[in-house]
C-alpha cells in the first residue's frame, strides 16, 4: 500500500489547487477523483469539450484549463475514475477503480468533495423527463447534447439562469422559467447590496443573464406555492399559481434547481463536527480559518466547506494546501501566515456577494415541507406523509426513520432525502434541525461489488499478517 504525505479527494478547482500547493512544496501528493479527467463538476470535461460548445459554455468555464494544465505538468499522482468508499481513522483510504478495490494511506487528508444540488421534492419530481439543471449542463459539457422538445426551468439562483442561457444558445426550446424564491426575499437582500457592490462582476453577470434570457423571449413566471409536475409514465407538463391564476404548461423536460449545498457524505462518515448554516439552509463541517476540521489530520476546502463558488474554491484550495504543509512540518507558522495572505484576500473578495445571493435566492419553505404524497426518499419510495407518521410514532431523528421506513437506506445513503427528512421531523416534533440531526453515514460510502469488497478484505488481512509481530493478533483492529 502506497503512503503519501497528502491525499486530496476531489479534483475540482479547490482540490487541484490544494494538490498543486502541497506538491510544489515538495510533499508527496495524490489526487483522487471519480471522473476520468480533472475539473470537477464546474470544469467537467474542460480539456476535451468541442469548439462549438466552448463558445456556449463561456470563458469562465474555459478558465478550468489553466488548472488542469498546471496539474498535468506537476508531480501530483493522479488517480482518476476512482470512487472512495471507505476512510479509516488512521487515514487509510479505500477506493474502487476499474472494478478493483485499492488502498493508499495519507499523513494528512484534504477533502475537496464540492457541492451537490439541493434536492427539490415536489409532486412528480421522480418522473422520467425531470432532472436537475446541473445534469443538463453536464450533458452539454460531456456530449454537446441538449434536451429535445419543450423545456421548463423551475427554481431560482445563478446556476439556473446560467443553464437557461446556455441551453438557449445551444438551440433548446425553453417554454418558461418558473422562479420559486419568495418575492419578499428581494427586499431582505437589499440590506446586503452595499457589500455586494464590492463584487460588481457578479451583479453585472447576473443582469446580463437576465437580459439575455428576456431577449430570447423566455417567459418568466413567479410562484409562492408548490409546483406540480404532471404526468404518469413521464413528464407531460407543469402546473403552478402565477399572479393568482393557475397556469399549466405542456413540456417534455423539467429542469429543477434550488441552489447547491455542501456534499457532506465523507465528512459525516468520518464523524467530523458539523453545524447548521441558517443563511445557506444546509449542514456544513466545522472548520477554522485555514480549513482545518475537528480532526487535526483533515482539512476541508471548496464548496464542501460552505458554498462560495468556483473562484472562492480555488483560493480556499491554496489555503488548505498550505495548512497541510504546516500540519506536516513543511512550513513554519510565520511562513504559512506570509504565504496565505494572497489566497485569503482572494477568498474574502469572493465571499462579499454571498449574503446577497443567499438571501435573494433562499429556497421556498414548501420545499422543506412537501405535501404528504410527495416522494422524499427516492431510493426506497418513502413519502413525506410516511416521514410525518414516523414522527408521530416517536421518531426524533432521521436514523430512527431508517428502522421504521427504510428512508436513507438506499444506494444514495440519504443524499437526496437527508435535508428534507430532517426538516420534516424537526417541524413535526417542534424542535430545531440541529437537535434533529442528520443520517449516520457508514461505509461503503457508495455501492461496490461484493467481489471487490471481499478482495479488499483479503488484501488487508494479508497485509496485517505480514506486518504483525509474533505476539500480535493480526485480526485485531
Amino acid at each position: 500500500m502506497s503512503t503519501f504525505d497528502v491525499v486530496v479527494i476531489g479534483a475540482g478547482p479547490s482540490g487541484i489547487t490544494a494538490a498543486l500547493t502541497a506538491a510544489n512544496r515538495g510533499l508527496r501528493t495524490a489526487l483522487i477523483d471519480e471522473q476520468l479527467s480533472p475539473g470537477g463538476q464546474i470544469y467537467r470535461n474542460v480539456d476535451a469539450v468541442d469548439n462549438g460548445m466552448q463558445t456556449i459554455l463561456g470563458p469562465e468555464y474555459l478558465h478550468g484549463r489553466t488548472l488542469t494544465t498546471r496539474l498535468q505538468h506537476s508531480t501530483v499522482t493522479r488517480i482518476q475514475g476512482a470512487s472512495v468508499w471507505q476512510i479509516s481513522d488512521d487515514l487509510e483510504i479505500a477506493y474502487l477503480q476499474a472494478g478493483v478495490s485499492k488502498t493508499l494511506s495519507a499523513r494528512h487528508l484534504i477533502l475537496a468533495t464540492g457541492a451537490m444540488e439541493r434536492p427539490s421534492p415536489m409532486p412528480g419530481w421522480t418522473l422520467p423527463g425531470v432532472m436537475n439543471a446541473g445534469a443538463a449542463q453536464i450533458m452539454m459539457k460531456t456530449a454537446a447534447a441538449v434536451p429535445s422538445g419543450d423545456v421548463v426551468l423551475v427554481g431560482d439562483g445563478p446556476l439556473l439562469l446560467l443553464v437557461g442561457k446556455q441551453l438557449l444558445d445551444a438551440g433548446a426550446s425553453i417554454k418558461g422559467l418558473i422562479q420559486t424564491s419568495p418575492i419578499a426575499q428581494a427586499g431582505k437582500a437589499m440590506r446586503h447590496l452595499p457589500k455586494a457592490l464590492l463584487a460588481p462582476g457578479y451583479l453585472i453577470k447576473g443582469l446580463r443573464l437576465l437580459t439575455h434570457l428576456r431577449a430570447g423571449r423566455v417567459p418568466f413566471f413567479r410562484t409562492d406555492e408548490a409546483v406540480n409536475i404532471l404526468g404518469s409514465d413521464r413528464v407531460r407538463g407543469v402546473s403552478f399559481i402565477h399572479k393568482g391564476q393557475r397556469i399549466e404548461l405542456t413540456v417534455d423536460t423539467v429542469l429543477l434547481h434550488h441552489g447547491v449545498i455542501p456534499n457532506v457524505q465523507i465528512t459525516r462518515m468520518l464523524r467530523l463536527e458539523h453545524r447548521w448554516d441558517v443563511d445557506q439552509q444546509t449542514w456544513k463541517p466545522c472548520c477554522d480559518g485555514h480549513g482545518r476540521s475537528s480532526n487535526p489530520s483533515i482539512t476541508i476546502c471548496g464548496d464542501g466547506a460552505g458554498i462560495a463558488g468556483a473562484l472562492a474554491a480555488e483560493a480556499s484550495g491554496a489555503i488548505a494546501g498550505l495548512d497541510a504543509c504546516f500540519a506536516l512540518g513543511n512550513l513554519s507558522e510565520g511562513e504559512r501566515q506570509k504565504l496565505v495572505r494572497r489566497p485569503a484576500r482572494a477568498h474574502r473578495r469572493q465571499l462579499r456577494i454571498r449574503p446577497f445571493l443567499d438571501t435573494l435566492y433562499r429556497a421556498p419553505e414548501w420545499l422543506s415541507a412537501p405535501l404528504d404524497e410527495t416522494v422524499v426518499c427516492r431510493c426506497e419510495e418513502v413519502t413525506a406523509g410516511q416521514i410525518r407518521e414516523m414522527a408521530r410514532l416517536g421518531c426524533k431523528g432521521p436514523n430512527q426513520t431508517k428502522f421504521f421506513s427504510r428512508s436513507g437506506m438506499g444506494p444514495c445513503q440519504g443524499r437526496m432525502c437527508g435535508l428534507t427528512v430532517s426538516s420534516i421531523l424537526a417541524a413535526e416534533n417542534g424542535v430545531s434541525i440541529e437537535e434533529t440531526g442528520y443520517y449516520r453515514i457508514r461505509p461503503p460510502l457508495k455501492p461496490i461489488p461484493l467481489l471487490a469488497l471481499s478482495q479488499a478484505r483479503v488484501a488487508r488481512s494479508a497485509g496485517t499478517e505480514r506486518n504483525s509481530q509474533p505476539n500480535e493478533d493480526p485480526t485485531h483492529e
